[in-house]
């Protein structure tokens, strides 16, 4: 069956047509009440949305076959992603298609408020003739403060310098060369307060940005300052804004977003010298055509191919990186899954390695997958998009290291487990598309992963094999592989045994009970 994805909000036509002709069944039912989406949502694959439909803990606990949920815009407040990743859904939004409409309108916000524009059309459509009331300023030569310099902080930039302003910039993860490269000089947040004629946001919310100009913030800022937010609301202290604004600290504020929406009433509202709009960042013709057909590219690319685009819980993978990492992810899982099984106590470090030509490749979903194989046993509805939270919460540290050579294989991956009882490392390769294991314990073998399989270490002594093939004979057990790897004669030694059928626990009891077994698990891939 073709994958399934509902279209909960009102998009683009040319999002259904997207969907249609790359062969995925799509379903627009918009305006659904929480419990109409509940009861129907368990049925698809995908769930694209703008920001009315509510994807939270309730409703993403009934999506049991949800796999990803598209944002058509920038913002996911609607989605509890904490909740999804938990899941093992992916999120993706379409950050770039409004970005240049949200500029637009944060740089229209900027011209409006400079010359009283909403006011002074109010005032003469009344028949009022108040041509000395508004008196505006140029923004030429006036100092823009952006705080966020992002895609589209930057684009405010490059549309403010072609007015010949001055740029400054606070954005912890600027660098100074992109500082340079999209020409604003980069300062720390004190200084932007003091010297911004005009101040734009254009950062995400997060705990370290919700409220970042609050009443102290403002009190540092030039009298007069004019303030535009298109980006989140919460950014901004309203209640202290609106002080301000009364007492002229502030000389106008351009509000596109709010703390509380849809904003009926806001304690902003009839402040003097207040522009506000009803969050109309990304409303153009363009934008809302650009927003549908990405989310629409990026969630029919991940269902049919398993390409990860924009993704914010999940490595992105491109559509042209897909087909070559998937061997390897398959194989990564299942390695993960025999280590998974072959420890018991408290793990507290996984390393995976990559040498030869995969180390090159994006080790970041087989990383991801390969952490999932070890969690299974523990979790067993964990995945990929899961198990790196997982791991984080569970205090697991998580390395990766790579190595562009490999002694023997093209390519080979190789995990390490620590646990309070000491490390374990396997390795693992693939070979013509499929996944093999050639390294347990530090003993070479070569074997394929069989559904249901026996490992047993014992010391290489004459007439273990025989002694084995005639217990799982005797018990009507039929062996498909058996491959071994030992240290040295009459060392330690590992045997890895594909049986057709899973051994019960009274038959690995008496495996274990065989002269020179020391250790005996049944795996299952």
């Amino acid at each position: 069956m073709p994958p399934r994805v509902l279209i909960a909000d009102k998009l683009s036509p040319a999002a259904l047509d997207i969907f249609k002709a790359r062969g995925v069944q799509a379903d627009v039912k918009t305006g659904l009440k929480k419990d109409e989406l509940i009861a129907i949502i368990g049925d698809y694959d995908g769930l694209a949305v703008r920001s009315a439909t509510k994807a939270d803990k309730a409703v993403l606990a009934a999506a049991k076959s949800m796999k990803v949920i598209g944002r058509a815009g920038i913002g996911v407040d609607n989605v509890d992603i904490p909740a999804a990743t938990a899941a093992g859904i992916v999120v993706m939004n379409t950050p770039f298609g409004n970005s240049i409409t949200t500029a637009e309108h944060a740089i229209a916000m900027m011209f409006a408020l400079a010359r009283q524009l909403p006011a002074a059309d109010t005032s003469t459509q009344a028949g009022r003739w108040e041509k000395n009331r508004f008196m505006g300023v140029e923004l030429y030569a006036k100092t823009l403060g952006l705080i966020g310099a992002g895609n589209i902080g930057s684009i405010v930039a490059d549309r403010a310098n072609g007015l010949k302003m001055r740029v400054i910039a606070y954005d912890p993860f600027l660098s100074t060369e992109r500082a340079v490269e999209i020409g604003v000089e980069k300062v720390e947040l004190d200084q932007l307060l003091a010297r911004a004629d005009i101040i734009t946001l254009h950062t995400p919310m997060t705990e370290k940005t919700r409220g970042i100009l609050s009443a102290e913030a403002l009190a540092k800022t030039k009298r007069g300052v004019l303030i535009v937010n298109c980006a989140r609301g919460g950014l901004v202290d309203e209640a202290a804004l609106r002080e301000a604004l009364e007492s002229g600290q502030v000389g106008g504020a351009g509000f596109d977003v709010f703390t509380t929406e849809p904003a009926t009433e806001n304690v902003l509202f009839g402040a003097p010298n207040l522009i506000a709009t009803p969050h109309l960042g990304a409303s153009t013709l363009e934008a809302q055509e650009n927003v549908a057909l990405q989310v629409a590219e990026q969630m029919s690319d991940y269902l049919l191919t398993g390409a990860v685009t924009n993704a914010l819980n999940s490595p992105s993978v491109t559509a042209e990186e897909a087909p070559k990492l998937k061997p390897f992810v398959a194989l990564a899982e299942k390695l993960g899954a025999l280590a998974g099984q072959m420890v018991d106590a408290n793990i507290k470090a996984i390393n995976v390695a990559f040498e030869g030509d995969v180390a090159s490749l994006n080790v970041k979903p087989m990383s991801a997958a390969l952490v999932a194989g070890i969690l299974r046993p523990m979790l067993a509805e964990i995945n990929m998009v899961s198990a790196p939270a997982v791991a984080k919460e569970r205090g697991i540290v998580i390395s990766e290291s790579r190595q562009e050579a490999s002694p023997v294989y093209d390519s080979l991956i190789r995990v390490t487990v620590t646990t309070d009882m000491g490390k374990r490392a396997f390795a693992g390769v693939v070979v013509g598309g499929s996944p093999r294991v050639v390294e347990v314990k530090g003993m070479e073998l070569d074997a394929s992963f069989q559904p249901a399989m026996l490992y047993v270490s014992n010391l290489d002594k004459p007439g273990f094999i025989g002694a084995l093939g005639g217990l799982l004979a005797e018990a009507g057990v039929n062996i498909a592989t058996f491959n071994l790897g030992r240290r040295a004669a009459g060392e330690d030694a590992i045997a890895l045994v594909g049986v057709d059928q899973a051994l019960d626990d009274g038959l690995l009891a008496k495996v274990q009970a065989l002269p020179h077994v020391k250790e005996v698990r049944g795996l299952s891939f």
